[in-house]
C-alpha cells in the first residue's frame, strides 16, 4: 500500500508542477505585455517553464510506463494487478461451470 500512497505523492508533485508551469508562463507573458519588456526577464520566465515542462513530460512518462506494464499483465514489484485479475476470471469461470451444471441437472430431472 505505501507503493500506491508514493505514486498518489508524485501525482499530486506532478499537479503542484503543473500549476508553477501556469505561472512561470503567466510570468512570461506579463513581462512581454509591458510597454518595455526586458528580453531577459522574458527569456529566464522562458527557461524556466521549459524546465518544468520536460520535468512534467519525465514524471507522467513514467506513470505511463508503469501504468502500461500493469494494465498488459506483465508481473511489477509491488503491482497484485495481474493476481487479481486472473482470481476474478477464475471465479468467472466457475461460476459459467456451475451454471451450466445445474441446467444439465434441470434438463435430466425434467426428462425423467
Amino acid at each position: 500500500m505505501a507503493i500506491n500512497s508514493e505514486r498518489i505523492q508524485q501525482l499530486e508533485d506532478v499537479e503542484k508542477e503543473i500549476a508553477q508551469a501556469l505561472q512561470t508562463a503567466g510570468q512570461a507573458l506579463t513581462e512581454l505585455s509591458k510597454d518595455k519588456p526586458t528580453m531577459k526577464g522574458v527569456e529566464q520566465n522562458l527557461q524556466n517553464f521549459l524546465k518544468i515542462v520536460e520535468s512534467i513530460e519525465t514524471n507522467l512518462s513514467k506513470h505511463i510506463s508503469y501504468l502500461t506494464q500493469i494494465s498488459t499483465g506483465n508481473v511489477h514489484e509491488g503491482s497484485c494487478y495481474s493476481a487479481h485479475r486472473d482470481l476474478r476470471l477464475s471465479n468467472d469461470r466457475q461460476e459459467h461451470i456451475r451454471a451450466r451444471v445445474e441446467r444439465l441437472l434441470a434438463q435430466s430431472m425434467s426428462q425423467k
